[in-house]
């Protein structure tokens, strides 16, 4: 033993010792996995959104990858990018994920592939100098409880981080709304018992009514939610309406004297709320009744899912002229509108008619696209105390109707007032009557003009996108059309709000409110660059906000009986009691809208291939709580456009990427080489200077 260790000390075993280095180097890498993205945008790691997602899983998830051997390139690179991804995926994940990449020379294999939906594809491949077609498999199989979803046909890396996740997102959200969540989600009753004296439809049964959809609903979520029945004090009811925004009631009766209460059904997860729409309303003939329990375990779900941001339901305001949520398809069947086409994957538009019926409180937002005629009061309220009980809302407004009376003659432009400048006023937003427009635009040739620039429609680049929000950074264009100018200033002086520009023309921009005209042959770029400056064409602004109103619009009068006299209800807000986000943009088209010049074609495509399909479905994941998933989709998609001022510039750059690059790499190596024949002879000279087989 001694003769052994003395070895290991000696200069003989230094060899042997190397080798078995290098050997449990190997092994220990070999069970590790580490990797540095030096990417901006981080797109070859996993995103927070994608591990939050795999960290919580409840249940087991098995992705089987359905991938041919030996495949081409670029087809090679996508199996690559999902082993790294896989094992990035399995690294942030609890023991519930597991993956597996299945033999596909085996038939057994090939029919398993089948049985679950997937298909094989056709790519084009050079063998012998010739181009063929070959037929694979690539796919993917997701299995979570009793549920398999498949991504088939993955040809590109494009988005498919994206994918993966919101399809594990959206299986595990279907399972069980609170599936990944810590800790508990609380249902609360707040009711003041003495409100049973006057004899109001439907009190007495509602508490109980209230538990058995309890029951049901934290049966379905693994007992997860804890329900409480409380009755406050006269002292505690200010503090609890200004907080949820709950009804405060009051009534003075010669028999049961003078009195204050409160009535509200609160939903509550961590700092956030949802209050459902029980509550103490009037029939038509003027009787006190409770209303909103008529499918509370809907309502309960419903509220649930956005309140977890899980919500798969987007209210659209309909009945001013709005673009429209589904169009008239083939055979005249009505098909889903492009931006209903756009958010599909994840979300669904809900038609609300605001003349007719309240805006769900379950909703985590709305969105307003293209309104051209007026709101009532009575419908500005309802929004109005919809965001200030934490609602969020996406506004598409155009600053003029566009009418073509023929079309041979040039259209005219009418101003649009919708009442919807009473409540954006007040919150701090302008909507500007004028279009901006830009030399810095999107440019067309045409084969009898040449070179078109449509100074309506400016093009914003990285440096006119706001590159903090997770809405624009990885974006390095888009194209706006027809925008009004928006101005913000009066929400800056608000401390309770944050207001972030998302995108602004550039500093060669200016606006016109008369003598309209798209057509670029018909516009006049002003001589006067003093007269340009950068305008304000989508805005988001955030936090609490003030109402619009002083109190609640007078509605149709109603019949009262006596016992309904004696009492009365207050549930007017005067200002936020949580959070609400309210993001604007200057034109419809950016919502789907039609462009008349461009034989009524849209910027959006349903695909959400293009950067303004990005942005808008970015707006919307952002207004509903998935500001991850703007990111994630982005981020291997970032459009890093360089900025030219004109067309040399464009040919300067394109041959330095092509050869000055080269060019460049070759003179560092030169140089390389030159300094280590100089130190190769300073050090001759130094130590040898003469060295015969040197010739001077």
């Amino acid at each position: 033993m001694k003769k052994f260790i003395q070895y290991l000390k000696s200069p003989k075993s230094d060899i042997l010792l190397f080798i078995l280095l290098l050997i449990f180097a190997n092994l220990v890498v070999s069970r590790s996995y580490f990797r540095i993205d030096l990417t901006a945008p981080k797109s070859y790691s996993l995103s927070k959104g994608s591990e939050q997602v795999v960290k919580t899983l409840e249940e087991p998830l098995s992705v089987k990858v359905f991938f041919s051997d030996n495949l081409n390139a670029p087809y090679s690179s996508v199996y690559q990018y999902i082993k790294d991804i896989l094992v990035e995926y399995k690294s942030a994940a609890n023991d519930n994920f597991s993956y597996e990449f299945v033999d596909m020379k085996k038939a057994e294999n090939e029919k398993a592939a089948r049985d679950y939906g997937l298909n094989q594809i056709q790519i084009q491949e050079l063998k012998n100098n010739e181009v063929g077609v070959k037929r694979v498999w690539m796919g993917i199989a997701l299995l979570y409880a009793d549920r398999i979803e498949v991504l088939d046909s993955l040809t590109s890396t494009d988005g498919l981080e994206y994918r993966i996740t919101t399809t594990i997102s959206n299986m595990v959200s279907t399972t069980s709304a609170l599936a990944g969540l810590a800790g508990e989600v609380k249902l609360t009753l707040y009711a003041t018992k003495k409100l049973a004296d006057f004899k109001i439809i439907g009190f007495n049964q509602m508490e109980d009514e209230i538990r058995a959809a309890y029951g049901e609903i934290n049966k379905k979520n693994k007992n997860r939610i804890r329900f409480e029945s409380i009755e406050p004090s006269a002292s505690e009811i200010p503090s609890l309406v200004e907080k949820y925004g709950i009804q405060s009631l009051n009534w003075n009766d010669p028999n049961l004297g003078q009195g204050t209460g409160a009535l509200g059904l609160v939903l509550e997860y961590g700092e956030k709320f949802s209050l459902l729409p029980v509550k103490m309303s009037r029939d038509f003939f003027g009787r006190n009744m409770i209303t909103g329990l008529e499918g509370l375990n809907e309502q309960i779900e419903e509220s649930l899912k956005s309140l977890v941001s899980k919500s798969q339901e987007i209210g659209y305001i309909t009945g001013h002229g709005e673009v429209e949520a589904s169009e008239q398809g083939q055979y005249g069947q009505p098909s889903p509108s492009v931006f209903a086409q756009l958010i599909s994957d994840r979300y669904t538009l809900k038609e609300i008619k605001l003349a007719e019926e309240e805006i769900p409180q379950s909703l985590s937002s709305i969105i307003i696209n293209g309104p051209k005629s007026s709101f009532t009061d009575e419908e500005l309220y309802k929004i109005d105390q919809y965001v200030l009980r934490g609602g969020n809302i996406l506004l598409f407004l155009d600053p003029f109707e566009e009418v073509q009376s023929n079309p041979y003659s040039q259209p005219t432009y009418n101003p649009i007032n919708t009442g919807l400048e009473k409540n954006l006023e007040k919150w701090g937003i302008s909507v500007g009557k004028k279009y901006v427009y830009d030399l810095n635009c999107f440019s067309q040739t045409d084969r009898q003009y040449g070179k078109m620039n449509f100074y309506v429609a400016p093009m914003m680049q990285k440096n006119t996108l706001d590159q903090k929000s997770p809405i624009t950074k990885n974006l390095g264009y888009v194209i706006f059309f027809q925008n009004a100018p928006l101005d913000v200033t009066a929400a800056k002086e608000n401390k309770d709000a944050r207001v972030t520009v998302l995108a602004k023309s550039s500093k060669e921009s200016w606006t016109v409110d008369s003598n309209i005209s798209p057509d670029p042959r018909f516009i006049s770029v002003p001589s006067d660059k003093s007269t340009m400056a950068s305008e304000n064409l989508a805005v988001l602004v955030e936090g609490k906000f003030s109402s619009a109103f002083s109190e609640k619009p007078k509605s149709a009068d109603k019949n009262e009986s006596a016992d309904s006299a004696a009492i009365s209800s207050s549930e007017h807000l005067a200002k936020s009691v949580q959070n609400g986000k309210i993001l604007v943009v200057g034109s419809s088209i950016l919502g789907g809208g039609r462009i008349a010049m461009f034989n009524n074609a849209q910027l959006l495509d349903a695909e959400g291939n293009q950067p303004v399909s990005m942005f808008v479905r970015n707006a919307v994941d952002y207004l509903n709580g998935e500001e991850d998933l703007c990111t994630m989709r982005t981020k291997g998609l970032s459009l890093n456009t360089l900025t030219v001022k004109n067309p040399a510039a464009s040919t300067v750059a394109k041959y330095f990427n092509e050869i000055g690059l080269v060019v460049i790499v070759a003179l560092c190596g030169l140089l390389v080489l030159l300094k280590i024949k100089a130190k190769k002879w300073a050090i001759r000279e130094r130590y040898n200077p003469n060295d015969s087989r040197i010739e001077k």
